[in-house]
């Protein structure tokens, strides 16, 4: 059946979260368009299901390659409750 799904491979866009629930990719997505990275989301949710478990049911947040870094930073803080601390990269861009 299954083996495993992982993220789609996109021209010029890196995963960077991977949930079982759209409304966690939602929050995410929200937090980095506050921090003004764009993102995008891809489901792989089988709707006609209503599954949220499993395979069938992951949601990807994709970011452009070059906001990769400061993306996954931010993610992390958000993750560890630290949303508050500085997510600038090396330009020192906020």
């Amino acid at each position: 059946m299954l083996s495993g799904s992982s993220p789609n491979r996109i021209k010029n866009w890196v995963c960077v979260l991977e949930k079982g629930t759209e409304y966690e990719v939602e929050l995410a997505k929200s937090y980095l368009a506050s921090l003004k990275i764009p993102s995008n989301i891809l489901s792989k949710r089988d709707s006609s299901y209503s599954l949220n478990i499993g395979e069938m049911s992951l949601v990807y947040l994709y970011v452009p390659e070059e906001f990769e870094k400061k993306a996954r930073k931010a993610l992390f803080a958000l993750d560890e409750g630290n949303a508050e601390e500085d997510t600038n990269d090396e330009t020192g861009e906020n």
